[in-house]
């Protein structure tokens, strides 16, 4: 199979700004260990003035080359970038196990997180509630 060139786009959010831009330095330096990482460029961190107080958030845009898409699946598994462009090639072929194994890992992690949500609200409400009894 040919491999498969993207451009992706990894956030990070956070405070204080110097260690919002050191994990951001971070992650591309694990993203260099385990992928064919071929070119990057980090942005400057930004107060997210309108939207949170005293956070920031950085960027970065990438340029890399999986093997296969099982390499590129977990990369957007492990690494949840907020977009990601195929560039090459410009047509995939799927065997229908890859689909299979691709739409069982994606709903396995949406059940995890609806499990995860689930929780916190249930905590939310006890809490609350306690909150309540003891007023």
């Amino acid at each position: 199979m040919e491999k498969i060139t993207v451009k992706a786009i990894i956030e990070i959010a956070g405070f204080p700004k110097e260690h919002v831009e050191d994990i951001m330095k971070k992650v591309i330096d694990k993203l260099k260990e385990g992928f064919d990482l071929k070119d990057n460029k980090i942005y400057e961190a930004v107060a997210l003035k309108d939207k949170m107080e005293g956070f920031w958030s950085t960027f970065s845009e990438v340029d890399m080359t999986f093997k296969d898409i099982n390499e590129m699946i977990i990369f957007c598994f492990e690494y949840m970038p907020s977009s990601i462009e195929i560039l090459s090639p410009e047509e995939l072929k799927f065997k229908s196990n890859e689909m299979n194994n691709l739409f069982n890992d994606l709903l396995s992690k949406l059940h995890h997180y609806d499990m995860v949500v689930k929780n916190l609200t249930a905590s939310n409400q006890l809490l609350k509630k306690q909150q309540n009894t003891k007023a």
